[in-house]
């Protein structure tokens, strides 16, 4: 059995975790993959050029941003993402730190339950949680609309806008006030990030309907931003479409971990 390996780049964090992942493996008859940098090679992990297709989990030692990783990498195949949070806030880890032992030994036998995600689709990026647009920091304000199914829905001056799957509604969707949407819900939000308007508000799109977001002329770029990283930039007068797609990853969880519990412990009672 092969398993690809994945974490962030703090060594001083991740190391005894990685040491411990790889002695444990070796005894299960796993072999773990890994791209990682030089730090850490050592027995137990076959460093590799470029993570295979071909493995039958993926175990990410990391946060949120990790697993999002992940699960890019591994968009559109049977190979489920299974996250130890070794991160902050970890919302999609299947168990924390702590636990690292015990999630390791119920990875490698297979003890747990998949969830397929959404994702968001550009021209050439798979998005699990959200596509934002922003200005650069010091840029003029921006002023961006949006079109659903191929009517003109809204306009308005703001710093930017952020599209979001389920997944990624506890993000920085909520952040704007927008709606959490529940793991299963089939469509994504689209909410303004402080817009100069008393009347913006989150709108959900049904799944099968493409949205189409464009800078208007005159003004400056703005960044695009896929699940927090930037990866280019919409120009004035350019647009971008996005689509949803249902079934885009997997994702492993225990099946005490469901959502709601992970609203619970992650963020706190919704209302008290």
């Amino acid at each position: 059995m092969r398993a690809a390996l994945i974490t962030h780049t703090h060594p001083e964090v991740i190391r005894s975790a990685v040491e411990e992942t790889a002695a444990f493996a070796s005894k299960q008859g796993w072999q773990l993959l890994s791209d990682f940098p030089a730090w850490a090679q050592q027995p137990g992990i076959t460093m590799v050029s470029q993570l295979p297709m071909e493995v039958d989990l993926c175990l990410v030692l990391g946060g949120d941003g990790s697993i999002l990783y992940a699960l890019r990498q591994y968009a559109n195949s049977d190979v489920p993402v299974f996250g130890i949070n070794h991160g902050t806030v970890g919302f999609l880890s299947a168990a924390e730190r702590l636990d690292n032992l015990d999630a390791l030994e119920r990875a490698f036998q297979g003890d747990y339950e998949t969830v397929s995600l959404p994702a968001l689709r550009t021209a050439d990026n798979y998005a699990f949680n959200d596509i934002a647009l922003v200005r650069p920091q010091g840029s003029r304000i921006a002023e961006l609309h949006y079109q659903v199914a191929g009517e003109e829905v809204g306009g308005v001056r703001c710093d930017g806008l952020v599209v979001a799957t389920p997944t990624g509604s506890t993000g920085y969707n909520l952040a704007n006030n927008g709606p959490i949407l529940a793991w299963g819900v089939q469509g994504y939000v689209v909410s303004y990030i402080s817009p100069h308007s008393l009347t913006a508000r989150p709108l959900v799109v049904a799944p099968d309907e493409t949205l189409v977001v464009s800078n208007a002329p005159g003004r400056q770029d703005v960044n695009i931003e896929i699940d927090g990283g930037t990866i280019s930039a919409l120009q004035s007068g350019e647009k971008l479409e996005i689509a949803f797609v249902a079934n885009a990853g997997l994702l492993a969880q225990l099946p005490e971990q469901s959502f709601y519990r992970r609203i619970e412990n992650k963020f706190g009672h919704l209302a008290n």
